[in-house]
Order: structure tokens, then C-alpha cells, then sequence
């Protein structure tokens, strides 16, 4: 995702066309902000909390040692099949990360390698949810309640809710442009009498969201660190909590 960003920065680099046609500068800047949101960005603290979460709750291990395997495991299928879209017929998706029809169900074939790989990233984000929220309710050492729970644990399991709750409308999205694409469903086709601002609605019920689902761990850790550091409980607790 970074080597795509370089190469997105150094044809822009200068005015006109430097070393891309213009559909591939889309396909460059499209791929790069889909790794870096879908793949990096939203899973790179459930990585981190696989490692801390357990500890500061007392837990042994995550409570589905084989669905966080499974979980991980489904994030590189995802990234090779968006970086793969390069090879299809027409190029790579070109219609940025949030895929708005109708210019999706519109692209070549590469935007089918985007629709599906993002159902894959959507399976792991919601396994590994699940298995934080069932770790963090069930598996909790002796005297740890939810109100002596650190900050950072409470971030992962508020945020593990909103994956849980939010993640199925990006699926179902993709889903609606796959079929689109694919069978001519026409969901988003306004002259056979469907809606494209429809997209939209089920697209920005999963990706606002998402803001949070980043935003969260990240006030976690700052308290975490922050009060160590200082020695000192978080001020208002209970209330940030």
C-alpha cells in the first residue's frame, strides 16, 4: 500500500501524465487506500490487542484460539486479490475505496476482485470481534470486573460491538454491486427502476463507523500509556469507560 502511494506521489509529481495512463493512476490510488484502510488500518489494533488484551484481563489466550487464526489468514487472501485486480482484463478497480455505484457496477472486471475481497477482510474483522467480546465477557481473571477493566480492554470491547453491528452493511454493499456486476441485478440501475443513492446508505452505515472502530484503541493506548506513566488512575474513570 505504501510502494502504491509512492507511485501515486511521483506521477503527481509534475503536471500531465509522468509514467501511468490515467485509468491506472485511478487503479494505483484506488488499491492503495483499500490496503490501507481495509488492511491495515482496521485490523492493525486487533493485532495489538490479541497480544495485550489477554494479559491485562488475566486470560490465558483468546478465548477461539482457531478462529483468530482463521481470521488472520483471510486478510492476505484479501490483499493478494486487490493487488491481483492489476491482472484483469481492463485493469485494476478504479472506483476509489468506497466503490460508489454507479461507476462500480460499471468497471471493467477488476472491480469484482475489489467486491469480493472486501466480503473476505468483512468475515475476519467480524470473527475477530467476536472473539474479543466473548474473551472479554467470559474469560476475565477473578475480582477483575468491567468496572477494573483498563481502558484500552473497554476501547476493544466497544469497539469490537461496532464491528459486530456495522461490518455486514459494507458485505451487503459489496454483495449489491457483485450482483449488479455480475448478474445484472440493476439495484443501482435507475432507468430499470432501481436507486443509486441506495449504495450509500447501506456503504456509510458500516464506514462511519469505522472512524471509531480506528479512533477508539488509539484513546485507549494514549490512556493506558499516559497514566502509567504518570503514575496515576485516569481522571474520571467510570465516566470514560
Amino acid at each position: 500500500g505504501g510502494l502504491l502511494a509512492m507511485l501515486v506521489r511521483a506521477e503527481l509529481a509534475a503536471p500531465g501524465m509522468q509514467f501511468v495512463s490515467s485509468n491506472t493512476y485511478n487503479g494505483l490510488f484506488s488499491v492503495h487506500a483499500s490496503l490501507m484502510i481495509f488492511l491495515f488500518i482496521i485490523p492493525v489494533f486487533a493485532g495489538l490487542a490479541n497480544f495485550v488484551l489477554p494479559l491485562m484481563i488475566g486470560a490465558p489466550d483468546m478465548a477461539f484460539p482457531r478462529l483468530n487464526a482463521l481470521s488472520y489468514w483471510l486478510l492476505p487472501v484479501a490483499g493478494t486479490m486487490m493487488l491481483l485486480s492489476f491482472l484483469a482484463p481492463g485493469g485494476s478497480f478504479a472506483s476509489g475505496w468506497t466503490a460508489y455505484a454507479p461507476l462500480s457496477t460499471s468497471a471493467p472486471v477488476g472491480q469484482e476482485f475489489f467486491t469480493i475481497a472486501v466480503q473476505f477482510a468483512g468475515a475476519s474483522s467480524i470473527a475477530t470481534a467476536l472473539n474479543f467480546l466473548v474473551t472479554i465477557i467470559t474469560m476475565r481473571a477473578p475480582g477483575m470486573s468491567f468496572f477494573r477493566m483498563p481502558l484500552l480492554v473497554w476501547a476493544n470491547f466497544s469497539t469490537s460491538l461496532l464491528v459486530v453491528i456495522a461490518t455486514p452493511f459494507v458485505a451487503a454493499s459489496q454483495f449489491f454491486v457483485l450482483l449488479d456486476h455480475a448478474l445484472r441485478f440493476n439495484f443501482f440501475d435507475v432507468t430499470q427502476g432501481g436507486d443509486v443513492l441506495m449504495y450509500q446508505h447501506v456503504f456509510w452505515f458500516y464506514s462511519h463507523p469505522a472512524v471509531y472502530i480506528v479512533m477508539l484503541p488509539g484513546f485507549g493506548i494514549v490512556s493506558e500509556v499516559i497514566s502509567t506513566h504518570a503514575r496515576k488512575p485516569v481522571f474520571g474513570y467510570r465516566m470514560m469507560a
